[in-house]
């Protein structure tokens, strides 16, 4: 395949490239863009480490990362020959300024080789705690003086708290423009989070009934079957709602609720995402009693097989105060979306793992069908499902075929698998090569990151003040505590569940 659009020369260094998310995602989105034409004639990519590699020792490993995890399946030779050529590899330790140097010297060579001055991207596979260090490094060594053509991604988490948010915003604006932070939010380059865009947008019918005249509530649930695995040491510091709600969930309510872009302008579409943040209703001590839930999940079976509690996960502290469910209920204060509630959850080793939007409208003013015809009367809905399916369907009423009136409720689905027979690209694939062609459309901007935590403060404040003495509250393989239910239900709603598809 060959694209339409071309990239310019460009040479990626890659901290932490012997990491788990570089060998998961990172490797194989670059020979995926590869494959599909998107990589530029003239590429290296250099990944760095504390660990004695040769280049070929840290291409056969990208190999077999490439192998097992590619959505495209085992390199072929020829590919993987032609892919692999501009691999290299860089033993540097982080905290080593003097080791920074070696990549400006790699830099220049290919520079020379080329015959142009490539674009730079510093990618930031590293524990947070690494970010500054690295971002000064960078700088004392005179390796970020070109703003045209130096970049930096940096992944979440972007902070832990407001401050520490601020802190990091401050240190990088001090080395590098806005223009070339790329803070990397992977649920942005989901292919139905970024089709919302253009339902939303590039369809007549929708923009009319997108307000608060025509939706009653939004739904925002993002639930995972896995418990905290071999990362308890980072996610007892962090908890659910620092690492899903305060960023994915967050950026999928700015796309639901933001107003129309006058373009698809980078900064107009970002403009429009911190109006919504600004525009949410801040929470009091007494609103987090009403409006958020936590728990934190106790052992119980999964498929079959007994799972542990959180606290008795690896490097969890066994009286952790950790979250590992958020609820919350949000408001955005504006003449659109005045009083209708978005309630968001997300939660480990719950009964499915899925990532769910649904958008309820409101009921029709005056029913016209005697009670027989509409005992399964259902309001019209409106799903957006970002996994396990990628699909968009409009739940309706219609008569059911026979000489009686009986209504019930129809799917009118638009689904990837069953419209297109191309595979979407990964999300980190979308991202990268937004990197390379300059595109920060679908990344954070700093004021957005900081009206993010601005939101959730109250609550983690809370939360951190009080101990929770019911710990744990619900079990795995169930749907959360019952508090989370209660919390939709005082408004005489339930939590919608995406149906189970039927295995083949």
């Amino acid at each position: 395949m060959d694209s339409k659009i071309k990239t310019e020369p460009t040479v990626f260094v890659v901290f932490g490239g012997t990491g788990d998310l570089t060998s998961r995602k990172i490797a194989p989105a670059l020979y995926n863009l590869f494959l599909d034409g998107w990589m530029p004639a003239q590429f290296a990519i250099i990944g760095t480490g504390r660990t004695h590699f040769t280049d070929d020792k840290f291409r056969e490993n990208l190999l077999d990362d490439i192998n097992q995890f590619s959505r495209s399946g085992k390199a072929a030779k020829a590919k993987w020959d032609a892919f692999s050529k501009n691999i290299f590899y860089q033993v540097s330790d982080i905290n080593d300024a003097a080791s920074y140097k070696q990549f400006g010297k790699h830099v220049d060579k290919f520079n020379s080789d080329w015959k142009v001055k490539a674009n730079l991207i510093y990618y930031l596979a590293v524990s947070p705690n690494f970010f500054p260090i690295i971002a000064s490094n960078i700088s004392k060594a005179k390796l970020a003086t070109d703003p045209l053509k130096v970049r930096i991604v940096i992944e979440k988490p972007f902070g832990h708290d407001l401050e520490t948010a601020k802190e990091l915003n401050k240190l990088l604006s001090g080395i590098f423009n806005e223009c070339q932070i790329y803070r990397i939010d992977h649920y942005l380059g989901k292919e139905t989070v970024q089709n919302m865009m253009a339902f939303r947008f590039a369809n007549s019918i929708m923009e009319p009934l997108w307000n608060r005249n025509y939706i009653e509530h939004v739904q925002i649930s993002v639930t995972e079957q896995l418990g905290v695995e071999e990362r308890g040491d980072y996610y007892d510091g962090a908890g659910a709602m620092r690492d899903m709600i305060q960023n994915h969930l967050l950026q999928l309510l700015c796309h639901i609720a933001m107003e129309p872009p006058v373009s698809f302008n980078a900064d107009e579409v970002r403009n429009r995402k911190v109006d919504v943040l600004k525009a949410m209703r801040r929470f009091s001590p007494d609103d987090v009693r009403m409006s958020a839930v936590r728990g934190q999940y106790g052992s119980g079976w999964m498929e079959g097989k007994e799972v542990p509690g959180y606290r008795e996960e690896p490097k969890v502290n066994p009286d952790s105060n950790t979250e590992t469910f958020a609820a919350v209920k949000f408001f955005v204060d504006n003449w659109r979306w005045q009083d209708v509630p978005f309630y968001a959850r997300t939660g480990k080793r719950m009964h499915q793992s899925s990532s769910v939007i649904t958008i309820q409208f409101k009921d029709v003013p005056h029913l016209i069908f005697p009670i027989e015809a509409v005992e399964s009367w259902q309001q019209n809905r409106l799903i957006i499902s970002i996994q396990p399916e990628m699909s968009i369907r409009l739940q309706v009423q219609a008569k059911r075929p026979g000489l009686d009136m009986v209504l019930n409720t129809v799917d009118m689905v638009f689904d990837y698998k069953g419209t297109y027979t191309t595979q979407p690209p990964e999300a980190y694939e979308t991202l990268i090569l937004d990197t390379m062609l300059g595109d920060q459309t679908l990344f954070m901007r700093a004021d957005q990151v900081e009206a993010a935590w601005d939101l959730i403060m109250p609550i983690l404040s809370t939360w951190q003040a009080k101990k929770s003495l019911n710990f744990p509250n619900y079990s795995a393989d169930s749907w959360g505590p019952e508090s989370a239910e209660a919390l939709i239900a005082r408004d005489g709603f339930n939590w919608f569940t995406l149906p189970v598809s039927k295995k083949s």
